[in-house]
Parts: structure tokens; C-alpha cells; sequence
């Protein structure tokens, strides 16, 4: 597709979305929903929030310097890096049946490697927060994990809590079926109480971009710029498919500088990391951190 075809369908598409979502401009980026801005569930109101690690140094200090801000990780990272590329990491654990000794292990790394965040479901929030405290390290937390199927209430419970168990970050997944069936209310609704909850942290809206088509995935950039997410971002790491170049550039395209973009899913190797940063991401989740490090074969983990 033409850039100037991809233009007119963005613009074609949020001139929809506003219709549907009734008197808002959505493509004003510089207005954002204030107080003003009501989201029909409940009474609470929907305000903006404010907003690879590889194999040598030098090779993650080009990625730094082509824009990245942060870097995601699963566990095992144990090579030697600089506290710069460290600052970076997001340290992620997400499988279901991690342990408590598996939980630890991340924060002690974090802890040790001064991570950025550590990144787990929300039942674990209370454990990791309390191992991190003090550390600078951030605990983030998932919500609506990995399906997104909730109702915007439970989201909104699941994010209200986690913050209160220590969570600094949310990540919440989208209401897929939402946007398929061209719900967009629905779908902004779900995105505003996630928002409102966690507030004043930041929001990344996963979008499970392996779901859902082009049209779809700029009505979802479009919904989380306008419900005030700080971040969209492209999979859960349990979908069918991962982050791709195509994705971050439309992504990129939508939010303009107003977002951050985050590319997760299937990211394994310097040239990936450099890819996605090339198209557009600012922050990469990756699952294959060891051999990402230190070039060695790993298992395959989830992020």
C-alpha cells in the first residue's frame, strides 16, 4: 500500500471511530480527554496519564542511539552489561505456573542488574513489590491477561488493585471482540477504566495486532491514544503471532509522537531489535534475552 493510500485509509477510519464515539476530535493529538471527558460505566472519568539487550555492548548502544528508550526481557540474563543498557529492561515473567523461586530469581536479577521493571501477572505484584523495594526497580503488572475478555469493570478492579499492591505500570490487553464487532464505545469505555485505575501510572494497550486487521489495529491506536494510554503495544506473547514491521510502522503512523510504541512478540536477535527500532518502536520485549546477551542457545520463553 502507497503511504498517500494509508493515509487517506487512517483518516477515513478516524473520522469513523469519532462518529461512532459521537462529538470527539479524535484527530486532534494535542487534545487529549480531560475531566470533561465521562466514560459511560460507572462515574469515573477518563483523563490522560501524562504520557534488546544483544550480543556486545556497542551493538546495544546503536540500538540506544537510533531511539530506543527501553528494552524487555525475559528471565536469565547473566552476562556482564553497563548500568545505561540495563536501565532499559524490562524483566518479564508471565507463564502461568511461575514459582515463587522463579519470581524471586527475576527480582534478584533486577536488583542486581538495576532492570527498569520487573513484569508479572498481578497475583504475583505483592511479592515482587516487596522483593523490589527500594531497589529503583519498577514492578509492572498485566491486566486482562492474556485475552482481554473481561468486562471493563474487572480490568479496571484487577489495575486498582495491583496498584495498591505495588504495581508502577499496567499493561492491559484490549477488548478484541470489541473492536471486531465495531464497538468502539464499548472498546474506549474498557481502555478509560484501565486509565482512570491506574492513574497516575502508565497504560500500555496490547493490541494483539496478530488478531485483528489493518483497519482495526488504527481504530485501537486510535481508541488508546484518545482514552489516554501512555503506550500501544503489539502482543501478549500468547497469541499467534508476534511483533512485525508492517505493525510498528502503522502503529507509529496512528500515534504519531504523542505515544510510545512497544514491539513484543518473537523479537530474538540484534537484527530484529534493530528492525523494529528502525520502524518505529521505542521499547522492545523480548523473550530470547540470554541469547539475545550473550549468543548463546536458550529455551524459548514468553514475554
Amino acid at each position: 500500500m502507497q503511504n498517500s493510500d494509508m493515509d487517506r485509509l487512517v483518516e477515513m477510519i478516524t473520522e469513523r471511530v469519532a462518529a461512532r464515539l459521537g462529538d470527539m476530535n479524535l484527530g486532534n493529538s494535542s487534545s487529549p480527554p480531560t475531566s470533561n471527558n465521562h466514560c459511560t460505566h460507572g462515574q469515573e472519568s477518563c483523563h490522560s496519564c501524562g504520557q534488546c539487550v544483544v550480543r556486545k555492548s556497542e551493538t546495544v548502544n546503536n540500538i540506544i542511539n537510533l531511539g530506543a528508550s527501553r528494552i524487555g526481557s525475559s528471565s536469565g540474563v547473566s552476562s556482564r552489561v553497563n548500568h545505561k543498557m540495563a536501565s532499559m529492561i524490562d524483566h518479564t515473567l508471565l507463564k502461568p505456573d511461575a514459582s515463587r523461586e522463579e519470581l524471586q530469581k527475576i527480582c534478584d536479577e533486577a536488583r542486581e542488574y538495576s532492570f527498569a521493571t520487573v513484569c508479572v501477572n498481578s497475583a504475583n505484584i505483592p511479592f515482587a513489590a516487596r522483593q523490589l523495594r527500594g531497589s529503583g526497580v519498577k514492578p509492572i503488572a498485566v491486566v486482562g491477561f492474556p485475552l482481554g475478555a473481561g468486562t471493563p469493570q474487572a480490568k479496571a478492579f484487577e489495575a486498582r488493585e495491583a496498584v495498591r499492591n505495588g504495581a508502577e505500570e499496567i499493561d492491559m490487553v484490549i477488548n478484541i471482540g470489541a473492536i471486531k464487532s465495531k464497538d468502539y464505545r464499548g472498546a474506549y469505555n474498557d481502555i478509560c477504566a484501565v486509565v482512570e485505575a491506574s492513574k497516575p501510572h502508565k497504560v500500555k494497550v496490547i493490541l494483539e495486532t496478530s488478531n485483528l486487521n489493518n483497519e482495526e489495529k488504527i481504530v485501537a491506536c486510535t481508541l488508546s491514544k484518545t482514552a489516554g494510554a501512555a503506550f500501544v503495544k503489539t502482543s501478549t506473547g500468547f497469541g499467534k503471532g508476534g511483533a512485525t514491521i508492517d505493525d510498528i510502522e502503522l502503529m507509529r503512523k496512528i500515534v504519531g509522537d504523542d505515544m510510545e510504541v512497544k514491539a513484543s512478540g518473537g523479537i530474538r536477535t540484534k537484527e530484529d531489535a534493530d528492525a523494529m527500532v528502525k520502524a518505529g518502536a521505542n521499547r522492545i520485549g523480548a523473550s530470547a534475552s540470554i541469547a539475545i546477551v550473550t549468543g548463546k542457545k536458550t529455551r524459548t520463553g514468553t514475554y
